[in-house]
């Protein structure tokens, strides 16, 4: 059986847990459950190496181009974006992808590209916080769900800023085998968020 493929984009200016997050969450599954019939790859735009937002370069597995199909694209933020957002090649590259892929998810600022590409109108969908006004004028139609952490419409999924990504990339694996799938994962990485809080006078509880 050939392993279906989900494709984490990564480019200049790529914020580093945008794609790490999800990265850990995927590869583990991937790779402790192969027989689920899935592999991940990272991949950029002829296949050299990127530095993303603050200083970590990362080499790709491969190049996107050279994917002969991409069923679940993951296409994280970062000040990269900025850029992507208004570059006609990109956008055509994405909705390309879009064309055939069973999933489109993106975290963070990526979803500013989606609604770029036109992606999602008439759709529920989230980003970063500080970029939600952003998301409303790129496209008005859009239902922006301010403070939720992911958002699943079908075949479009997208999340809030920076960790917001592992929580999707769980909601993926959830959507994509089982929740309990998603569980065993969850339990592998030992992801169980308890942030310390400081109070007023900058004592820990």
């Amino acid at each position: 059986m050939t392993a279906r493929t989900l494709a984490i984009l990564l480019f200049d200016g790529v914020e580093e847990l945008d794609a790490v997050g999800p990265w850990e969450v995927l590869s583990y599954w991937t790779q402790n459950h192969p027989d689920d019939g899935w592999r991940v790859v990272t991949a950029s735009v002829g296949g050299g190496a990127i530095t993303a937002a603050k200083g970590m370069v990362i080499t790709p597995t491969t190049a996107l181009e050279d994917l002969e199909r991409v069923d679940v694209l993951l296409h994280p933020g970062g000040r990269g974006t900025r850029a992507l957002f208004k570059d006609a090649a990109h956008l055509e590259r994405v909705r390309r992808i879009a064309g055939t892929a069973e999933l489109m998810t993106s975290v963070c600022t990526g979803s500013l590209v989606y609604a770029a590409a036109g992606l999602l109108r008439d759709r529920p969908a989230i980003t970063h916080w500080g970029s939600v006004d952003l998301l409303r004028e790129i496209d008005p139609s859009i239902d922006v769900r301010e403070g939720e952490r992911w958002v699943d419409d079908g075949d479009v999924v997208t999340s809030a800023g920076v960790s917001a990504g592992i929580d999707m990339a769980l909601h993926l694996v959830g959507h994509l085998v089982s929740p309990q799938r998603a569980r065993d994962v969850q339990h592998g990485i030992e992801y169980d968020p308890a942030p310390p809080v400081w109070d007023d006078e900058g004592d820990a509880r």
